[in-house]
């Protein structure tokens, strides 16, 4: 009688121990499958996981498949210089081996002087760091400190494309100034304030000068107006080399031309858009349709972005951007009046 009470417990043993093993087996099994599916998907959405987080890189044309790259680099919107979107572009490209070439998309009526040159001298280095062939695309406006980046393609043959409505030119410098000082006497308002000296308060539109100190003011802000002009004319013939001083000077004048002119002038090389000058691209890094594949890099979107219809709060106006705006400053800009807004 003990003996047979103890086979039902035998068998009970024994399904308890398949039940375990099988178990076991379907519970690696789902993992698996779950660690297959879990890279499936973030291998499908990779371009969201960047390295940068400042850039989002998307595929625009030629070959999905290919591991060699041509990126459009966009430089649109008032130049301002600092940390923009053309800065990370031109960090995110310099981080990345695969890129072979660089499509250089100008959209811009210029800015700064200095943000211009912060952007040209970025975009130059990288060039001869990883000896990348630039070529330059003008979307409807390159003009002023926008012409000033495109000067950054190397001095090469048929490397600038202008689309046929585009206006270029814009070579020069602006300093703005405003007096709204007789405007201010009308009103029995008078600008006291406290200086170390004269000088310290040039380009003050409030301030009522003296003829001697207009005067001297007038010339020392001519001289710098004059340096970075000079300085624009040497990076002009750097990325126009075939062009003479003579020729330079010609063009130089600060007006603008449209795109025939400016070929004509030799400020570009051909007439043509965006999808030529991938072509160029392509053909300078040595590359065809189906081993390039051509990326182009947005701005991630925060949620507050989508639900207010990409503005951020504070993001039209500061009390940051209203100090720099009222800070005198030289333009490389196709505009009598400083840019509003910051660069894209």
């Amino acid at each position: 009688m003990a003996i047979e009470e103890q086979r039902p417990t035998r068998v009970i043993l024994e399904q308890a121990g398949a039940w375990n093993r099988w178990g076991t087996r379907l519970a690696w099994t789902v993992a698996g499958l779950s660690l297959l599916s879990a890279l499936g998907s973030a291998a499908a959405c990779s371009q969201y996981f960047q390295r940068d987080a400042r850039v989002l890189e998307t595929y625009h044309s030629l070959s999905r498949q290919a591991s060699d790259k041509i990126a459009i680099v966009t430089v649109a919107g008032a130049i301002m210089g600092g940390d923009g979107f053309a800065r990370a572009q031109l960090d995110h490209v310099a981080d990345d081996p695969a890129v072979k070439a660089v499509v250089l998309r100008v959209d811009s009526p210029g800015g700064t002087v200095s943000g211009s040159d912060e952007i040209h001298n970025r975009l130059s280095k990288l060039l001869a760091d990883r000896d990348l062939p630039v070529v330059v695309s003008m979307g409807g406006l390159a003009a002023s400190g926008g012409y000033y980046v495109a000067m950054a393609n190397g001095g090469r043959d048929d490397v600038i494309y202008a689309e046929p409505a585009t206006l270029t030119g814009s070579i020069g410098v602006i300093i703005p100034h405003f007096d709204l000082s007789a405007a201010l006497d009308r009103l029995s308002v008078r600008d006291d304030s406290i200086a170390s000296g004269p000088l310290k308060q040039m380009l003050s539109p409030t301030r009522d000068r003296t003829p001697e100190v207009a005067a001297e003011e007038r010339k020392i802000l001519q001289s710098l107006v004059d340096g970075m002009f000079a300085r624009f004319k040497a990076i002009v013939k750097g990325g126009r080399p075939k062009l003479d001083a003579a020729a330079i000077d010609k063009v130089a004048t600060g007006r603008i031309f449209t795109a025939e002119q400016a070929k004509e002038a030799g400020l570009v090389d051909r007439i043509g858009f965006l999808e030529d000058a991938v072509t160029r691209a392509v053909e300078l890094a040595g590359l065809d349709d189906k081993t390039a594949r051509v990326v182009k890099y947005t701005k991630p979107k925060a949620l507050l972005d989508e639900v207010l219809g990409g503005q951020s709060p504070g993001a039209a106006m500061s009390l940051a951007t209203l100090a720099e705006l009222a800070t005198p400053r030289a333009w490389y800009l196709c505009s009598w009046w400083p840019a509003l807004v910051r660069s894209e």
